[in-house]
């Protein structure tokens, strides 16, 4: 029946389950309760839910994070949500690693000043990416719609706690030092906060132009800001995909990334990253993803809006749309380049005897294969 629990049984395999479990988690997880015939060996955990992730709430706003503490194989990468009221404010700060996001919803008006006193003030909105490299300050300000966005960091183990932030700083600095620097007063100061303020309530900002600061040494040359959704997407039977890496925003040196989106009935083909680690988001939707880890060792795992999956370098992975509407993820590396090995086209590419060959077909079906990259099928 399409409502009982479901079992953990394989035809004449397996057993009624114990009367403790959480069935919801179950149904959400199908492919580790029955796991295809596939799997085999010691596969490590490929996914965490921000679900699961512990909130924190402030006036003005929340945000939650995923990093290796969560998910101890994902050593490149971490991710952490946002979501500001309207006017709120991520204060100014930075970070010793590089900041990469997505504008889920909403919009907000970023700012940031680099090393020679250039600024970068923009709006920016649903789709839009921003980076800002390790050590530039920046801060977030949601404009009258509020704004979510998922930060991406090139670092697993990195805390947005652990930010370096300007009330921090100014309440941990003698206040008689920050006289001598700054020319005020201590009656100047008396308000000044005495610990972080991390997301505030502030009004919402006015019209870009009358914000913007103008620096003596100009604006910063590389933006910041690049509209992800804006790009043509490459087009596929199964789907599309949009790649932004340096070679189309070149702010962003660390950091690659893609958003695909899969039609119902359609996968990311099988394929394998030749020089990082990939880490990924699930925007919305449903999907099932295998990973070949090599010496016969093979897991899948089912993933929905707001999951977190990563994926070792070299490992051999699909992922499947296993619903009744378009998945959307997004998949993330720490490289300036987008790199992927598409099974398809590299057995396409090979000698077509070596191929029947190895995997015991006749040459005809090999002979078929498409020479290109699919992505999506």
């Amino acid at each position: 029946m399409a409502n009982s629990d479901p079992e953990p049984r394989r035809g004449d395999q397996g057993a009624a389950p114990f009367a403790g479990r959480n069935v919801e988690l179950e149904r959400q997880n199908p492919d580790l309760l029955v796991p295809p015939t596939t799997d085999s060996r010691l596969v490590p955990n490929l996914k965490f839910s921000f679900s699961q992730a512990h909130t924190r709430v402030e006036k003005g706003g929340w945000t939650r994070e995923v990093t290796s503490r969560d998910l101890p194989i994902a050593s490149q990468l971490s991710g952490v949500q946002f979501g500001l009221e309207p006017g709120a404010y991520r204060e100014i700060h930075w970070h010793q690693q590089s900041e990469w996001a997505y504008m889920l919803s909403g919009s907000c008006r970023i700012s940031a000043v680099d090393h020679e006193g250039r600024n970068f003030i923009e709006d920016v909105k649903a789709g839009d990416l921003w980076f800002f490299p390790q050590g530039v300050p920046h801060n977030i300000q949601a404009l009258e719609d509020g704004a979510q966005f998922l930060l991406v960091f090139d670092d697993g183990a990195f805390s947005e706690n652990n930010t370096f932030l300007l009330s921090d700083f100014f309440a941990h600095t003698p206040r008689h030092v920050l006289a001598k620097n700054f020319g005020w007063t201590l009656e100047q100061m008396e308000n000044l906060p005495e610990r972080e303020k991390y997301i505030f309530q502030g009004d919402v900002p006015p019209p870009l132009q009358q914000d913007r600061v103008v620096s003596p040494t100009g604006d910063i040359p590389r933006s910041f800001k690049h509209r992800m959704l804006a790009q043509t997407p490459q087009r596929f039977r199964g789907g599309t995909v949009r790649i932004t890496d340096s070679t189309n925003f070149a702010a962003s040196v660390t950091t690659a990334a893609a958003l695909v989106e899969v039609e119902p009935g359609g996968m990311r083909e099988l394929h394998w990253h030749p020089t990082t680690d990939e880490w990924q988001y699930y925007i919305s939707g449903t999907g099932r993803m295998g990973v070949f880890a090599s010496q016969a060792a093979a897991r899948t795992f089912d993933f929905q809006a707001g999951d977190v999956g990563y994926v070792p370098f070299a490992y051999g992975h699909y992922i499947e749309n296993t619903g009744d509407e378009p998945l959307v993820f997004l998949e993330m590396f720490r490289h300036p380049r987008f790199e992927d090995i598409s099974v398809m086209q590299w057995m396409a590419n090979t000698p077509h005897e070596v191929i029947a060959d190895t995997i015991n077909v006749q040459k005809s079906i090999v002979d078929s294969l498409p020479n290109t990259k699919q992505v999506v099928i």
